[in-house]
């Protein structure tokens, strides 16, 4: 692979080769494409047009209805993992993709509720994708760990039993604890006790928020739920104040650039306010959300703050750099990672290409 490419007569180094972290990245939305075909004809699953077209679906998510589509089709996709094989299949070629894309870490989200009916129950679903993780990390090299993600539509009482389920496994890779699904719904203080029991716990508190709501949304990550990360985030930019907070408190965004547009939070990547927070000091660790649905994976997001948002390369390399503070890869695993970034601004692109 070329360690860098042509772009406007001056060379590029390549992103692809640039060592990050991803701490972004959904279960079953991690799913290759073809994988997805493959189970669907196995199982006899009838996918709609727009999961089986070959193009990434048209989603507007920004109303009820569009969610509700955006939802369904995630489901149905969820619809494809009946086994345990099936599962080790889709972590195993998550890493795969995360490996060529440069990801020396993996923070895989997940929530088990929604896999236990065919694989056994809660804990033997859990058990099965935290083996199917340990395994892939063993065959790929890849660094990879489990955030449990509560779901903002059912009852908080069901966060608690996933919270205490998460902190259960931590000796097994569980790393932290979400909050997903329409932010719109359901107020982030009502989870407050799970958050609770998972930083007690010695978990990681990463709730989604500011994506489909304001900022008040990542402010009550903040203030009700003590976010160590927050899912999205970039709803953030509409306040200085807020943004001010986020930088003081070293507070990681994960932003996925692809996913917002293509679920209509901003029109065109240009929109996605990266550059605000990067220059408000807020750390960003670059995500791809659902590859599946949005069409595009880790490296492409890095692609996109380079060609939308002018990053030069050491500031790329900065962005790499945050995504390796944000997460919780052992200290050895970050100081590796941090020294393949300065290997890669250290190769300059004029000097040639090189091999890997």
């Amino acid at each position: 692979m070329e360690s860098v490419r042509a772009r406007g007569g001056a060379a590029e180094r390549n992103l692809r080769l640039l060592p990050k972290a991803h701490l972004h990245l959904h279960f079953t939305g991690s799913m290759r494409p073809s994988t997805m075909l493959e189970l669907a004809d196995k199982y006899g699953v009838h996918l709609p047009e727009a999961l089986s077209g070959g193009e990434p679906p048209r989603l507007r998510a920004t109303d009820e209805r569009g969610w509700f589509r955006f939802q369904r089709l995630y489901d149905i996709a969820r619809s494809c993992l009946r086994s345990p094989e099936d599962i080790q299949r889709l972590v195993r070629e998550a890493a795969e993709e995360d490996v060529r894309d440069g990801s020396g870490w993996l923070e895989i989200q997940v929530d088990p509720t929604s896999y236990a009916p065919r694989l056994g129950g809660l804990i033997p679903a859990l058990e099965i994708i935290l083996d199917a993780v340990d395994s892939a990390s063993r065959e790929t090299g890849l660094g990879m760990r489990v955030l449990v993600a509560a779901n903002r539509m059912k009852h908080p009482l069901d966060a608690r039993t996933l919270a205490r389920l998460a902190v259960r496994y931590a000796d097994r890779g569980v790393v932290g604890f979400g909050l997903s699904n329409d932010e719109r719904r359901g107020l982030a203080r009502d989870f407050d006790r799970a958050f609770q029991i998972a930083r007690e716990g010695g978990l990681l508190a990463a709730p989604h928020g500011g994506e489909l709501s304001g900022p008040s949304s990542v402010r009550d990550c903040l203030d009700d739920l003590h976010a160590g990360r927050v899912g999205h985030g970039v709803r953030a930019a509409e306040d200085p104040r807020l943004l001010r907070k986020l930088a003081e408190r070293g507070v990681t965004c994960e932003v996925c650039p692809a996913s917002n547009v293509a679920l209509g939070v901003y029109e065109k990547p240009s929109d996605v306010p990266l550059r605000t927070l990067f220059d408000a000091g807020v750390p960003i660790a670059l995500g791809a959300d659902d590859p599946l649905l949005f069409g595009s994976r880790l490296a492409a997001q890095y692609e996109l703050a380079r060609e939308h948002h002018g990053f030069t390369d050491p500031e790329l390399a900065e962005l790499a750099r945050q995504s390796i503070r944000g997460s919780r890869a052992p200290a050895d695993v970050r100081a590796r990672l941090l020294g393949g970034v300065e290997e890669w601004l250290e190769n300059s692109p004029a000097g040639g290409t090189s091999q890997r």
